[in-house]
């Protein structure tokens, strides 16, 4: 049994508590364990056969080609966490955001056997913000707006009080002709 396999044995032993989705890849990268909730991440002809197939096949992050965070935590020996990583799953449809933690899994000298990903999907959570910030920037717009048109009313109400002050001179003056 190799220092993977090892690791992998110890590893299952606490694995449940893991309650977002995840896996194990070795390190070139292929898929050697993961958890129910990231098969049923998956769709069905993708997660078949999962074991083996390299974890950017899988799940694409837009971050796997210039910042690959297996490659972060390896190069780092340490835990790496990632927020809000756009990801697409082929096969599933539109785009997904996840927080994404690496932790690496190191051989006795301390080299690079593998690595633990852990996806949490914040999708549902990053549309609701997207949908607050344009909450907010169209009250803004609106709120701007109201404040034009008081500004205009006042500037409007202010002449109209400058206009009815000259009538009442005249009209004051007016009468105080009549008067003499």
């Amino acid at each position: 049994m190799g220092p993977l396999e090892q690791f992998l044995t110890v590893f299952k032993n606490f694995a449940d508590a893991v309650i977002d989705s995840y896996f194990v890849c070795d390190a070139d990268r292929n898929i050697v364990e993961f958890n129910r909730a990231f098969y049923s991440l998956l769709p069905r002809q993708l997660a078949r056969g999962l074991k083996g197939k390299k974890c950017y096949d899988v799940i694409q992050h837009d971050i796997c080609k210039e910042r690959c965070i297996a490659y972060q935590c390896w190069s780092e020996k340490r835990h790496v966490r990632l927020d809000e990583i756009n990801s697409t799953i082929p096969g599933a449809e539109g785009q997904n955001r996840f927080i994404l933690s690496a932790m690496p899994v190191l051989g006795p000298n301390a080299e690079p056997m593998g690595c633990i990903e852990i996806q949490r999907n914040v999708t549902d959570e990053a549309v609701v913000q997207v949908k607050y910030q344009e909450m907010l920037d169209t009250e803004a717009r609106e709120r701007e707006r109201l404040a034009q048109q008081i500004r205009a009313r006042t500037r409007d109400v202010l002449e109209t009080n400058q206009l009815l002050l000259r009538v009442q001179k005249e009209l004051l003056a007016y009468k105080k002709g009549l008067m003499a």
